[in-house]
Parts: C-alpha cells; structure tokens; sequence
C-alpha cells in the first residue's frame, strides 16, 4: 500500500474504534521503509507497540484491521498471538532495546539468519531501561536500533535527552557538512570495509568537531546514522540497506513528525495521540466536544483547591500531565510539579527526596504503571518510613487497550508493603475527601487513593457519606455482597432493586481492612465478595484470611479478576469477569418477581 492509503486506512479505523492516531500517523514512511527493506529473517521489535497499525497492515493483516480493539479482535498494540512478526506483548515504555538484545543473543549462539531492529521512541528514550539496554550492547553485531525522534512521549517530552536530541537535530552546520561530505562520498566507488571504516571515521569526527563531543550513542559502542528525515522513504531505505550489511551494532536516528498527513493532529499531537471513536465526518467537532466530568478531572480541580492553601504540596507525574488532570496543577503551581517522563521509578524515589527535603508529594499515575516502581515503594518510601499520597488513575478494568493496561494489579502489590493505607472511592465526593484526608494525615508510609477512569456510576438514595472506613446497608440477615469502588454502583443496584434478598458491606478503606467489618460480618451464612482487582493478593483474599481466623463457619466466596484481561469494551470485560449487576444477581440467586 502507498503511504496516503495507509493514512487513510488508519484515520478510518481509529475513527471508527478509537485508538492511537498521531503515532501511527507519523511512522507510515518509516514502517514502509522498515518492511521494504528487512524481511521475515529479521526481527522489529516496537517499543511500546501503540505505533504498530501501518506494520499489521503492511503483514499481512489487512483484512482484520477494522478489528482492531474490540472484542476478539487485533490488539491495539503488538502481539505474537497475531502474527509471528509481532515478536512481543506489548503497551508498556523503554523495555524494547533489552527484549531486542535478547533476541540479537539467541541469533548470533544458534546462528539464525537476519537483523534485530529495534524502534523505539524518544519519549521511551527518557525511561532508565532503556539506557540499561544501551549500555550492553557492544557486542550485538547484528542489533539495528531505529530512534524515532519526534520530540514526544505523550505529554510534551521533557527533559535533558529531550534537549540533546535536539540539539543533534537541528544543528544546521553539522547538517549542512553531512549533506556536502555525502555528496563527494557518494561519487567515490565503495571498495570494502576498509573505506567504509574511513568515511564512518569523518562522519564521526565531523559530529564532533560540530558537536563539541561525539554521540552518546557512538559512545555507548553503536555506529550512528542520523540525523535521516524519517517521511522520506527513499533515503531511510539507503540507510537501513547500509546498516543491514554492517557487522556492529548501529544506531539510526530519524526524525518525524507525529500526526503527519493530518493537520489537526500535527498542531496538536498530544490531544490526538489517544482518541475516542469518531464520526468520520464530525470527528473535529467531537474531539472538541466538552467532556462529561471525570475522576481524572475531578482529582485536577481538587488537589488545586489544596494546593491554594497549602503550600507543601508537590505533584509528580510520569508522562501524563493531561491524562492524570494535572494540566490545571502544573500552570498554577509550576514551582511545584514535575513531569519526569516516562520514568516511574525515578518518580517515586524522587518523591522520597522531596518528603525528606520538607514537601507533601502526591504521585500520580495510572495503575498499570505503577506496576513500574515496585522496588521503589518499597524501599525508597515505606521503608524509609516516608509519607507518599499516590493516587492510582485507571483503577481496575480500563477497556480496548488490552492485557498491558488493565489496572487490576495494584492492590496485590500494596497488599505485601508495610505502612499502607488505601483507599478506594466510588464518587466523586468520595475521592475529594480522601485527597484532603491523605494530604492532611500524619502517617508515614503510603496512601493511597484507587479510582476508575470515567465518570461515577449509580448512587443509591441510602449511601451514606459520612466517609467512615466501611458501611453496612440492608436488613437481610443470611446474604451480604462486600464490595469497594465501582462495583458498589452495581451491588447498591441490586439492594436498590432487591431489598429484601441482600445486604451490603461497602468497604471505602481496603488496607488495610477494619477489623470490627469483617466481626459483623460473621454473622451472615452467605457472603459474596466482588472485586475488580487481581485475586491472588486481593482484599478479599486477605478478608477470607480474616474470617477463618475467626471461625466463620459460612459460605464464602470471591469473584475476582483471575489472570490477564484482552481488549474489549469496559463493559464486555465486566461481564465475562462476572463483575456486572447481571452476573452478580445470578452467582448470588436473587430471586426476580
């Protein structure tokens, strides 16, 4: 397919099922490229893998490509389970260069044929992971690293590998002498290794002259290429001919453009870069459109409420400014927030310093990259007996974006720390008070606030909002439903509809749980706890734990996230996890009239 019909075919199917535009609208020449001159013998491994469409398209997967995010259909990011060119899982930054050396590793001890390319973006560049790759792969003779300079992550990138490459890109001298030197090089007959040592010897030293220094990457034991206009096919299929022959491992630099052949998602590639479906003719209207209220920006215009009166308060984000609503934060508080790139763990043991250094750090983040910073919370804050507030963004089941998204594993990694609390809100009202709460409280050591991405769900006229650590509703003596977060929208709907066939324990302070909840509870015979959250590690693992320790002689049974969750619809994931009003009536047996 050529270029303008690969565009096309991308701008058509993330309008109809939402998904990654400017990414994938700024590689086309590039995967193009790639394709055209690498073949089934080499293996491209995506950083992140959001920016693969035009590749599946491009191998074989034409045909299924309006599938792509729904239910049954292709991952919105890479997946062997697809295709055997998609060499890995993935969704998550800066592991490409490491999974890329391990399979350079395999080629060069069994002596398979072919290259290792890896194509990794800069916003990845700012991930320590990939630096600990760099930093081992002298040896990986056949290892090809493509960088794709854009100069985004999500949010604007930021920092100082930002600022070198930079500097690479846009100094008009070095370019200017390349451009020169290339033309006089070209005219000379390529003659072997030993010419081609001696032109790479003045490519070097020119970058250096100009530069002040040579490349981190030449530095680091790679050959470098670059800077290459990364929208012109012709001259990056030179390139990468070049490096295919080069028995060393190479780094080619090339430049784009995110949102390329689309206007309005090159003047604003962050507000494209992940999108809702569209109407293809309204889509610009629809992107516009004011959204309905959010936890994400419900947490914005509270923690700048705080923030207004307290001035210790130091916001911290890994990447995502807009997504985590801390846009607001970071234009009226400048002095007190960083975004340090995709770069979790640096964030929260950067929010260790700023406890110790007098400050109230509140790190933001989605859940699934939390996962990122295990170690870090573990030693850099709850043992050091810091206070850390984390608020945990895109708690639970979080829809088309697939197994590496899903938010269903932070409760089991803060179920094993020491000196946590969390809680976990279902409204609004809910989560404003517990950000006030967490601000304001003494303990040292994590607390955490959990929430879903949207908007909140059904609130019965019975909820209580006096914010005490649990809250029974209901009279029924034999059944009780124990809940927490979004799932007590449905399981109120089931007291609502069904009051004399339940009752309801709500749980709003999961960690750790109030012991005088699980005493009350042992009065019951039936107990069904439903919970949106990894179940080996779970809180109603550990509420069994506590009920056996007190003879509960009942039934007891927990309906948790078992193993990991595909792309589909939020809705569609709650109901094959059994975690619906639908699914929760029938484990329960409610009788209807």
């Amino acid at each position: 397919m050529k270029r303008k019909e690969l565009r096309k075919k991308i701008f058509e199917v993330v309008s109809k099922n939402g998904g990654h535009l400017s990414s994938n609208l700024g590689v086309v020449e590039a995967t193009i490229a790639m394709t055209s001159v690498f073949s089934e013998d080499d293996d491209i491994v995506w950083d992140v893998g959001h920016q693969s469409y035009a590749f599946k398209i491009l191998t074989g997967r034409l045909d299924k490509i309006d599938t792509i995010r729904t239910k049954g259909g292709l991952s919105g990011f890479t997946s062997p389970e697809e295709s055997v060119r998609d060499k890995f899982k993935s969704g998550h930054s800066s592991n490409s260069i490491s999974l890329g050396l391990g399979l350079s590793e395999g080629k060069l001890k069994f002596g398979k044929k072919g290259k290792v390319i890896v194509f990794i973006g800069d916003g990845a560049m700012t991930g320590g992971l990939a630096y600990e790759g760099l930093n081992n792969c002298i040896d990986a003779s056949n290892l090809i690293v493509i960088l794709n300079d854009n100069s985004m992550s999500i949010s604007k990138n930021v920092g100082g590998i930002s600022k070198y490459l930079s500097k690479i890109r846009t100094h008009n001298a070095y370019i200017r002498a390349k451009k020169l030197a290339k033309g006089c090089l070209d005219s000379i007959p390529f003659v072997g290794r030993r010419i081609d040592s001696f032109i790479s010897s003045i490519t070097f030293n020119l970058r250096k002259m100009l530069l002040h220094n040579s490349t981190i990457f030449e530095n680091l034991g790679f050959r470098y290429y670059g800077p290459v206009d990364g929208h012109n096919i012709l001259e990056m299929i030179k390139v990468f001919k070049v490096c295919k022959q080069t028995s060393r491992p190479v780094f080619i630099h090339i430049i784009t453009k995110k949102g390329k052949g689309y206007d309005l998602a090159e003047k604003d590639p962050s507000k494209f870069h992940g999108v809702s479906g569209l109407s293809l003719s309204e889509n610009d209207k629809n992107l516009d459109k004011k959204k309905s209220a959010s936890f994400s920006c419900v947490f914005g215009d509270c923690i700048c409420d705080i923030s207004e009166k307290n001035n210790k308060v130091y916001a911290i984000t890994a990447a995502m400014k807009d997504g985590t609503g801390l846009e607001k934060f970071s234009k009226k508080f400048p002095e007190r927030f960083k975004d340090v790139g995709i770069a979790e763990s640096h964030a929260v043991t950067f929010s260790g310093g700023l406890f110790a250094g007098g400050f109230i750090p509140v790190f933001v983040v989605y859940s699934t990259f939390l996962q990122r910073s295990f170690d870090q919370l573990v030693h850099d804050i709850s043992m050091q007996n810091f206070k850390l507030v984390l608020c945990i963004d895109r708690a639970g089941l979080v829809g088309p974006d697939g197994e590496s998204h899903q938010g269903i594993f932070d409760v089991s990694m803060l179920n094993c720390i020491p000196n946590v609390i969390c809680y976990s809100p279902t409204y609004f009202d809910e989560m404003k008070f517990y950000l006030n709460l967490a601000i304001k409280s003494e303990h040292k050591g994590i607390i955490s606030i959990r929430y879903p991405k949207g908007e909140e769900g059904f609130k019965p006229s019975f909820l209580n909002e006096n914010y005490n650590d649990f809250d029974f509703y209901g009279t029924n003596k034999e059944t009780l439903i124990v809940t927490y977060g979004r799932l007590f929208s449905f399981s109120s709907k089931i007291l609502n509809d069904f009051p004399d066939q339940v009752s309801l324990l709500k749980l709003n302070m999961i960690i750790p749980i109030n012991k005088e909840a699980v005493d009350l509870s042992c009065k019951y015979k039936n107990i069904f706890f439903f919970e949106e959250s990894y179940k080996h590690g779970s809180v109603s693992e550990r509420f069994a734990c506590m009920l056996l320790s007190r003879n509960f002689n009942g039934n007891y049974k927990n309906i948790c996230i078992n193993g990991f969750i595909k792309h589909a619809t939020v809705e569609e994931q709650l109901r094959d996890c059994g975690l619906d009003y639908e699914s929760m009536i029938k484990t329960i047996g409610i009788r209807k009239n």
